[in-house]
């Protein structure tokens, strides 16, 4: 077994709540584990990195992504082929990495291209890519939001519901995603509009459960948040009317809830003029109600997650520095308390918190290495030329 030692920086592992001077970790070059880590002089080393002062930090867990689709657009470009797909993916996967991600939770995905690409991470043929947990197509009722002819497995009764589960189980998908109310993107609905019912939800939850994946439901109004919460779902997705009786349910149920704030707050933003109108006024509407909402049930105790909803328009695959400093602009708390729904909650969501999240012996050496301390300014962790590392080998 040969070592590396990381030396001279200043570790903010993402579990404490204060910075580590003069810190040193070693790693494990064949697993990518940390095996040792302290401060002042390093231990012996069959090599070594100095990283001259700089700040350490665990790399992103982005737990909503969609990596097939295009930001430039205002639909996602859902009409490309499989191949046009997979080469969008590739890219959008590698400027992740490089904004500081080092592990996604996709949230649907055309032609389940993210299990395909999976696969071929796994055999070491894909470079400079995030860790991946897929999710394959989504799950829609017919007419309903993400009902795109690629995107999405179309259900229409419980039965329905057992039978595309299982196939996507069986595809490769190790998140499923339900679509539990209207949304933004699509034309015919809206927010407020419930979509797949409680029962249809909690039998594809049942199924997945059974294989031990994990379930999250797109749900912005209610009642679809409530649909889903009562169906059992690990994650509330968006979220933006959630209110305090759903709130205390999520509590006690330990379900976990993903603003994607910056994914409402970059079509107003950026969308006037360019946007159907019809667009950029549901996402208007709803801002300020959706700061007001979710900062309440943080507030409550609610586990929020980091997900950003990259590929929705405007919206791109280096957000989710941008996303943290909208969490503590928008629901009023701190560098910390956003940094840790990234390490912490989000790994604990995926259930991979013993290898990921933290930068703690025995777990993967994922991390960011940034010129400004993150826990002084979170606008720090925007630093476009830091340096990314991927279980301990530097991948930008």
């Amino acid at each position: 077994m040969t070592q590396t030692a990381f030396f001279n920086f200043t570790l903010f592992d993402g579990k404490t709540d204060q910075n580590e001077s003069d810190a040193w970790f070693t790693t494990n070059d064949q697993t990518g584990k940390i095996v040792n880590r302290g401060t002042g002089a390093a231990p012996k080393a069959d090599h070594w990195i100095d990283l001259q002062g700089q700040y350490v930090m665990p790399g992103f867990i982005n737990v909503h992504t969609h990596i097939t689709s295009d930001p430039n657009t205002f639909d996602g470009n859902s009409g490309d082929s499989e191949t046009e797909a997979a080469v969008t993916a590739y890219k959008n996967l590698q400027t992740m990495l490089k904004s500081g991600v080092t592990y996604i939770r996709e949230c649907g995905t055309s032609y389940d291209v993210d299990i395909k690409l999976n696969r071929l991470k796994k055999k070491g043929l894909l470079d400079h890519t995030p860790t991946m947990m897929p999710s394959g197509r989504a799950f829609s009722m017919t007419g309903g939001h993400g009902d795109g002819p690629h995107f999405s497995f179309l259900v229409d009764s419980p039965d329905e519901m057992r039978k595309a589960v299982r196939q996507g189980l069986k595809n490769g998908a190790e998140n499923i995603k339900m679509m539990a109310t209207g949304g933004v993107m699509t034309p015919g609905d809206f927010m407020a509009d419930p979509q797949l019912s409680t029962i249809e939800m909690k039998t594809g939850i049942d199924e997945a459960h059974h294989k031990g994946k994990i379930v999250a439901a797109h749900a912005e109004g209610n009642p679809g948040i409530q649909n889903a919460i009562d169906a059992g779902v690990d994650s509330i997705e968006h979220g933006f009317y959630v209110n305090e009786q759903e709130a205390q349910q999520m509590i006690k149920q330990s379900t976990y809830l993903t603003p994607t704030i910056i994914a409402l707050w970059a079509i107003p933003e950026y969308g006037r003029g360019t946007l159907p109108a019809w667009e950029v006024k549901k996402a208007d509407d709803a801002a300020e109600d959706a700061y007001r909402n979710l900062s309440r049930a943080f507030k409550l105790g609610v586990k929020f997650t980091c997900g950003t909803d990259a590929g929705t328009p405007y919206n791109g695959f280096d957000t989710t520095p941008k996303e943290l400093e909208l969490m503590t602009e928008k629901l009023s708390i701190t560098p910390l308390q956003a940094y840790k729904c990234s390490s912490i909650n989000s790994a604990s969501l995926c259930h991979i918190e013993d290898e990921y999240g933290t930068l703690e012996i025995g777990k993967f050496a994922d991390f960011q290495v940034l010129k400004n301390d993150p826990l002084a300014d979170v606008k720090a962790c925007q630093q476009s030329d830091k340096q990314v590392y991927l279980h301990g080998k530097r991948e930008f």
